[in-house]
């Protein structure tokens, strides 16, 4: 796959503090990744330097195979954690004057402004205060700054951040619209749900460094453990024939559930037959480790090889 971005040996120190070290990460065209990590990891320095608003100390970041410039801040929408907007001037103003700055004529600006509008489903905000807008109504004039001009590298910073479930919804829509049209996304979050449900790659930066990276579905494969949760009638023993039961709850209706573990090289049809033996089965799938697990056994593994 074409990778739209790319950083090599991306290194950055402040004073004492590394910040960031040997950071490599490549970035598919037209896909949703996943900037993670704990706070202080270095994610948004990084960022910052992508976005050209601090340097790296080493290394280079390549945008379509060519060097980081001052003519790639055009193509970046970015979307800080910090949000910053001028209070005392009116929505539609303040947007026209930050398309403008991106390089829009004014009836190619205001036609864009107000079709997104329309798509945030707020029609009638043009004429309205800033100060005047809640934390969550901030956030979506914010979110149409980022995206009116179109740009091919979007990176959203904590983008759900003061919305309730309808609003993050639809912006989570838009989101996936905007990479269906061809955007690149990169997308830094604490919430890994949303990671569920949006980033095809991801990158795990912890203590400057980063720890993991690859397709999300891959990592998941990885980190699988061979066990299956059983829901089914009568108690299990310890074992099964061999397979270790890990640990059963009792349900209601005379019901349990149970994790098994499977053995290496056998297959899961083995492992239900034999169950079938001793029980009435009324599930049974396998435990795939989401991405917040991945994400605290990563940063637990790399605390203790630092002991």
């Amino acid at each position: 796959m074409e990778e739209v971005l790319i950083t090599k040996n991306v290194c950055k120190s402040y004073s004492n503090h590394v910040a960031l070290q040997d950071i490599n990460i490549a970035i598919p065209r037209q896909s949703i990744f996943g900037l993670l990590g704990p706070n202080g990891a270095g994610k948004t320095t990084l960022i910052r330097i992508i976005n050209q608003i601090i340097a790296a100390d080493r290394g280079e970041i390549l945008i379509n195979g060519e060097k980081l410039n001052p003519k790639h801040i055009r193509e970046i929408g970015y979307l800080p954690e910090e949000r910053g907007l001028y209070k005392k001037m009116k929505v539609g103003e303040q947007l026209l004057y930050l398309a403008r700055l991106r390089g829009l004529s004014k009836p190619e600006a205001v036609s864009k402004i107000k079709n997104w509008f329309v798509k945030l489903d707020i029609s009638g905000w043009w004429n309205k205060n800033v100060e005047d807008l809640s934390k969550g109504m901030q956030q979506k004039i914010q979110f149409i700054a980022t995206v009116m001009h179109e740009p091919k590298i979007i990176i959203l910073d904590e983008p759900f951040s003061g919305f309730d479930p309808v609003n993050a919804n639809m912006i989570k829509d838009q989101i996936l619209e905007l990479k269906e049209n061809g955007s690149s996304i990169i997308f830094s979050t604490h919430r890994m749900e949303s990671v569920e449900e949006l980033c095809d790659h991801i990158a795990l930066i912890n203590k400057s460094k980063n720890i993991l990276s690859g397709p999300k579905k891959a990592i998941k494969d990885d980190y699988k453990s061979n066990t299956f949760i059983v829901e089914h009638k009568k108690m299990l023993g310890s074992q099964v024939n061999g397979y270790q039961v890990i640990s059963s709850e009792t349900l209601e209706g005379s019901m349990y559930k149970s994790v098994i573990k499977m053995q290496q090289n056998d297959s899961p049809n083995i492992l239900l037959n034999e169950l079938m033996k001793s029980v009435e089965i009324h599930s049974f799938m396998e435990k795939i480790p989401n991405m917040n697990d991945i994400f605290i056994t990563k940063v637990q593994e790399r605390a203790s090889n630092e002991k």
